[in-house]
């Protein structure tokens, strides 16, 4: 799933210590999560990269939120992912 830019809000990110850990498919944390950036702990991934399940660490509206975190965290093993629709005239750099 590519990434794009978001504009900053003042939003915090959510960290999942609060929460249960669990692995979750991409599909629950899309549900869960909708439009926001989310920080994949252990993703489990197929042959092409794309993460198939792994546990949420972070999630936030705010890309650099969710970024800072993860600085904080600093998993050994991650995924970054933003669950929204990407707007038509968005230009995605890689």
């Amino acid at each position: 799933m590519p990434i794009i830019a978001r504009p900053v809000t003042d939003e915090s990110p959510q960290v999942a210590a609060n929460e249960p850990p669990e692995a979750l498919t991409i599909e629950e944390i899309e549900a869960r999560y909708d439009s926001e950036w989310i920080l994949v702990g252990d993703p489990e991934v197929d042959e092409d990269l794309q993460v198939l399940r792994g546990t949420v660490l972070c999630h936030s509206k705010d890309r650099d939120e969710m970024y800072r975190e993860s600085m904080r965290l600093r998993p050994k093993s991650a995924a970054y992912l933003y669950t929204g629709q990407f707007p038509e005239d968005a230009v995605i750099v890689l």
